[in-house]
């Protein structure tokens, strides 16, 4: 049974993103383990935690709860990822997120030409969103983790689900979800 590791990054109680997700979610097959990002105590790294991170990796000491996150990205077989779109990407605890798992040694190493390699387990990753306007590029937000698991973790297959124009006067908020919806469908058929 595939390790499902559902990253949840959506701050608000009643978030579309994350009813979305869920949708995508219930089509799954496998063990589910979810990580809220707004209610995990995740910090970005500052010089301090960057100085023990090292120090823990030049002697391969990688049980502090520093690297919790990076463990369950690297036994993951399929991430779902949930941000929305904000301010032309995602949110900043997905940034944070980012700079918390991918870590020379657990998440990624190098062969001897200097090639990045993949350590993780990732075959598939789905990236969900949804923006109250309308997404000005799929290369912001989205392009971001596309390349991020494309260079590090070596995930090509990689679905996009996303419903925009939610807050525009006159959109009708449950078509453009059931549209959404309708595409997740099809990545099933």
């Amino acid at each position: 049974m595939d390790k499902i590791l559902y990253i949840n990054s959506c701050v608000r109680e009643e978030s579309r993103t994350n009813k979305l997700a869920k949708y995508l979610l219930d089509k799954l097959n496998g063990n589910i383990e979810e990580v809220n990002l707004n209610k995990e105590n995740i910090r970005p790294l500052n010089s301090s935690l960057l100085k023990k991170r090292d120090k823990l990796r030049e002697i391969n000491d990688y049980n502090d709860d520093l690297f919790k996150y990076a463990k369950k990205l690297k036994d993951a077989d399929i991430v779902v990822i949930s941000s929305p779109y904000w301010d032309l990407s995602f949110s900043s605890l997905l940034k944070i997120y980012f700079e918390n798992v991918n870590i020379g040694g657990i998440t990624f190493g190098y062969d001897e030409k200097g090639n990045i390699k993949s350590l993780c387990h990732i075959k598939k990753l789905y990236y969900v969103t949804t923006a109250g306007g309308y997404i000005q590029s799929d290369e912001y937000g989205f392009g971001y983790v596309k390349s991020m698991f494309n260079t590090f973790y070596n995930v090509d297959d990689i679905s996009y689900i996303k419903a925009e124009g939610l807050d525009i006067y006159g959109n009708n908020i449950d078509n453009i979800m059931n549209f959404a919806k309708m595409d997740i469908e099809k990545l099933f058929k």
